[in-house]
């Protein structure tokens, strides 16, 4: 198979580092083993420096709802032409945490930043560069906050009201039901179960993929 870009999504809490995991064990049992990891935002040095400002500021100065989709956008575009598209061309696979999805959910539903400004933004700088396959780990977000919070301390999204992971959680849910290339998996359920559902969810593309021109 040709190589392919596979992305976690979810809130805070949703279980993207396990996910990420039983990708890689599914993958590598059907043959896969060049496999690149990616998160956003991060992923560059000039990324990751941008990661910090985003997540914890700088000093009490507030940041606008614009200038942190910008940071976002910068970051995202130093990933994708610095790591991703380079490692695809190669013949590997790609396995990211989080990409644009993030920002339509966050940003469009949890910010309330115009739709339109996205579209604007993601045309002018992906194109038309989208992942091949997106698992979308739904959650409500005061179950992914108990999680996160064992983690340590929250960063400057994560302390977000409930109000704004609702939002962000409803526009993550309207735009997996719009597009094919995502598929949703309830993250509430048992451990077990989650990790059964992305193994037959995965080992299905997978073998349409491999009959696909």
């Amino acid at each position: 198979m040709n190589s392919k870009f596979i992305v976690i999504e979810g809130l805070e809490g949703a279980g993207k580092t396990n996910a990420t995991a039983q990708v890689v064990n599914i993958l590598r049992q059907q043959g896969i083993h060049d496999v690149v990891f990616t998160r956003e935002p991060g992923g560059t040095p000039l990324a990751e420096a941008l990661r910090q400002l985003i997540k914890e500021g700088v000093d009490d100065e507030p940041v606008t709802d614009r200038a942190e989709l910008l940071m976002l956008y910068a970051a995202r575009v130093q990933l994708v032409e610095g790591i991703i598209k380079p490692a695809l061309a190669r013949g590997a696979w790609v396995i990211g945490d989080r990409h644009d999805l993030s920002s339509q959910a966050y940003q469009g539903g949890g910010r309330g930043i115009d739709v339109r400004l996205l579209q604007t933004l993601r045309a002018a700088f992906l194109g038309n560069f989208r992942p091949d396959l997106t698992l979308y780990l739904d959650i409500p977000q005061d179950m992914g906050l108990v999680r996160a919070r064992a983690r340590g301390k929250l960063d400057r999204i994560e302390i977000e009201s409930l109000a704004f992971f609702d939002r962000t959680r409803a526009r993550y849910q309207a735009l997996a039901a719009e597009d094919e290339r995502i598929v949703t998996i309830d993250a509430t359920q048992p451990l077990s179960v989650v990790n059964s559902a992305i193994r037959t969810c995965l080992t299905q593309w997978l073998r349409i993929q491999e009959f696909s021109p």
